[in-house]
């Protein structure tokens, strides 16, 4: 494959998950366990090549066995891993999480001392690849140190505003010294974004507000084309130039919540590389994520077209609220 034939690349976490094989149990009760491929960037990398896209992944992991691992897993999923480096010295970063169905799911990230992913140097990029790709998705997290930081805003910047760009603001607290911190961050990566998406509470350190309309019309306001507000069991609000929409979400029983916002993103991918109106690309990344919400994994849960239209097909027709930019 040639640096300019991948449709998707994401940068950033790539970890392992160790989560428990049963739900409503916290850590020190559980004894039964399964190991699978985890972190955003990874996740959402698999997640388009679920629904087939050529993606890549741009990240670290330790010279250990755990990092054989993510390595095998990728591939196994057919996320190309040209781009992933054993960093000597550095561990392959391992989270665990516990979960409460059906909206509380700690997550308990061990990633100390060095990070692998935050070890990524822009002098190592390829940059080629990057301005390439059919979507560029980055994260919020990868901004939150040296030299990732200056990697990250290197591979937005070198996209030159070319659509569709994403920022994923995923925000994780321990990854930063304050709030304050990572706003200062999100300033200087939005304006180089054409999408930018998040949960409330992302959304909200990126913007100091909370009501998805305002922050739809805030984040449009620094220069993306396509702002999305993810809003777990009440759905998502899309806005671009046209106005902003917002459809419910999709019935599910939720297990695991996790991965929900990583399989939204690759169907979002996938929709803006189909080249689909946005009320359309809102539903299929919804119907995603509400199949991997009904199960433990995350990476391993990512659903084919043929799954995700199977969901659309047997829910009811959804009422779209049209709501004016301004609302």
């Amino acid at each position: 494959m040639t640096s300019a034939g991948f449709e998707v690349i994401t940068m950033g976490r790539a970890n392992v998950d160790i989560f428990p094989l049963a739900t409503g149990v916290g850590l020190a009760e559980v004894s039964t366990f399964g190991k699978y491929l985890g972190g955003t960037p990874a996740n959402v990398a698999v997640a388009a090549a679920r629904l087939g896209r050529r993606s890549a992944l741009i990240s670290g992991t330790g010279a250990d066995p755990f990092g054989v691992f993510v390595r095998r897993a990728l591939t196994g999923y057919g996320v190309d891993d040209r781009y992933v480096s054993a960093v000597p010295g550095a561990q392959t970063p391992v989270s665990f999480c516990e979960m409460f169905p059906p909206d509380r799911f700690p997550l308990y990230l061990y990633r100390a001392p060095n990070a692998p992913d935050l070890q990524l140097r822009a002098e190592d990029l390829d940059f080629a690849a990057i301005k390439a790709a059919g979507v560029f998705w980055a994260t919020l997290c990868g901004l939150s140190a040296e030299p990732s930081r200056t990697a990250t805003l290197a591979a937005l910047a070198a996209r030159d505003h070319a659509h569709p760009t994403v920022l994923d603001l995923d925000y994780r607290p321990p990854f930063w010294t304050s709030v304050t911190e990572a706003r200062r961050w999100c300033e200087q990566a939005i304006p180089l974004a054409s999408v930018v998406v998040g949960n409330i509470d992302e959304c909200e350190v990126a913007t100091g507000c909370r009501e998805p309309a305002q922050i739809a019309a805030k984040l449009l306001s620094a220069g993306p084309r396509l702002a999305i507000v993810k809003l777990g069991a009440d759905g998502a609000l899309g806005a671009d130039q046209d106005g902003q929409l917002r459809i419910p979400s999709v019935p599910v029983q939720v297990v695991n919540g996790l991965g929900a916002g990583d399989a939204f993103g690759g169907a979002l991918c996938h929709g803006l590389l189909a080249g689909w109106d946005l009320a359309r690309t809102l539903r299929f990344a919804s119907a995603a994520g509400a199949i991997v919400a009904a199960q433990i994994a995350c990476s391993d849960a990512m659903p084919t077209v043929a799954e995700v239209q199977a969901v659309l097909a047997d829910t009811a027709e959804w009422e779209i609220a049209e709501e004016g930019a301004d609302a």
